[in-house]
């Protein structure tokens, strides 16, 4: 489990500025024709662990280069053709831990699964990849005013022509009408997922974004150097091209007004999982708190305790390092095939003088069956309000009424402490979690 999710977990994100009205630049970008989109079915394998169909998929023309992926559509045996696919936004070519990973949340999503390779298509501009190619794209349009320039809005609309494609592909080789799409990434595509949400498509039918807590860039940039003592050097790439900390210009503000999805946090109201690593190096610890009240819709949140960027938690036996990530997308795509809704939590933080409290609640989703197996309670230390390298130690949590936790905190003479609540579900055979927000308490030593 571990290799394949780590062959399938790719790269990151960046930061932001809004302070204008949800633009309209990105819509127009997607919607635009473009006569360059075409797709084709290259082939398709069957054995014994499920059923591959490759497909060439050709998204667009972007500043005269055109963007050209791989979309490999997984089934696992027995899973039948649904009105509802997972769409995993990925970067690179299929491999084997690709495919192992595809066919894994076929079988727990009970439904055909497609991952779109080659987003961003890359290298571009003087060989630049990942970050530093997303950087280059700001700088040119600072630079142009060309409003084309942003890489995200490529990213989307690869997403975008794959619904098309598979849309097409669903009705030629299944006779089936594919109507909607779970969409899914991690970092960058996350980011692109976010986006992809943001356009009000109704095809899109739910999004789990996966490590990258950095909506509301502006207030994150500055929450990092309060919390962090200064910038991450995961953000180099930003930093480097001047684009961190933030150009005071009209064109800059302009640019992070288009990207930052936080921006659009009113269009983005499907059911949405945000994935996360408690230990994330990318991020300000709590950074989640900075946007999570202002997101509509339905939404659960998964801390991966002890996990950095990777979602792979370091502390548990090699077999279970990416359970909690795996297993709980597979359940969030298996409820929403179903148009099942996820159990609901509610938390609620408070505080005295000496000790910080967590209420947690939960109620079962309409015709669910999930029953808690173990309610925890996750607690670090620090000296300051950067987790990043702490060890997130376990304790368990008694049911104190039906379907309530209640847990304390006591607050440190020194330093600070960190907390989330983790409960632990089983449905139908298949285990998964859902977390509660972060909380920090105490006062940070000096650095």
């Amino acid at each position: 489990m571990r290799h394949l999710w780590l062959l399938a977990i790719s790269c990151i994100g960046m930061m932001s500025w809004y302070a204008l009205p949800a633009s309209a630049d990105l819509s127009g970008y997607v919607q635009a024709p473009d006569p360059t989109f075409r797709w084709k079915a290259v082939n398709h394998v069957t054995n014994e662990a499920g059923t591959v169909y490759t497909l060439h998929l050709t998204s667009q023309k972007w500043q005269n280069i055109v963007w050209e992926h791989t979309v490999a559509v997984y089934q696992a045996p027995q899973v039948r053709p649904q009105p509802t696919m997972l769409i995993w936004v990925t970067g690179g070519k299929p491999n084997p831990g690709s495919a192992l990973l595809g066919l894994e949340l076929s079988r727990l999503g009970q439904t055909p699964v497609a991952f779109v390779h080659d987003i961003p298509n890359q290298p571009l501009l003087d060989g630049k990849r990942e970050d530093a190619l997303i950087a280059e794209t700001f700088v040119r349009y600072l630079q142009s005013g060309d409003e084309n320039w942003p890489l995200l809005f490529p990213m989307v609309k690869s997403v975008v022509r794959a619904m098309d494609a598979l849309q097409e592909f669903a009705r030629q080789e299944w006779k089936t009408e594919l109507r909607q799409f779970v969409i899914a990434g991690a970092s960058k595509r996350g980011w692109t997922t976010w986006l992809t949400a943001s356009l009000g498509d109704r095809r899109v039918k739910a999004i789990a974004p996966m490590v990258i807590d950095v909506l509301n860039m502006p207030e994150q940039l500055t929450w990092q150097l309060k919390s962090l003592g200064g910038y991450s050097q995961m953000l180099r790439d930003y930093i480097d091209a001047g684009l961190i900390p933030m150009p005071q210009t009209e064109r800059a503000k302009r640019l992070w007004s288009m990207v930052d999805p936080y921006v659009y946090r009113q269009r983005l109201t499907v059911p949405k999982l945000l994935i996360l690593g408690s230990n994330d190096p990318y991020w300000s610890s709590d950074a989640l708190n900075l946007y999570w009240d202002s997101l509509p819709g339905d939404k659960w949140v998964l801390y991966v305790p002890n996990a950095g960027h990777d979602l792979r938690d370091r502390q548990a036996e090699p077999t279970a390092q990416f359970r909690r990530p795996l297993f709980t997308l597979g359940a969030f795509l298996r409820h929403y095939v179903n148009d099942q809704p996820m159990p609901r939590l509610s938390w609620q933080h408070s505080s005295d003088a000496a000790t910080a409290s967590l209420s947690i609640s939960w109620q079962p989703g309409t015709h669910a069956t999930a029953r808690v197996v173990v309610a925890r309670l996750w607690v670090a230390e620090a000296p300051t309000r950067d987790f990043r390298n702490a060890l997130w130690k376990v304790q368990e949590l008694a049911e104190k009424t039906p379907r309530h936790f209640v847990a304390s905190v006591s607050i440190p003479e020194k330093g600070c402490r960190a907390f989330f609540g983790e409960l632990e579900f089983q449905e139908n055979g298949q285990t998964y979690w859902l977390s509660t927000q972060m909380q920090i308490i105490g006062t940070p030593t000096k650095r």
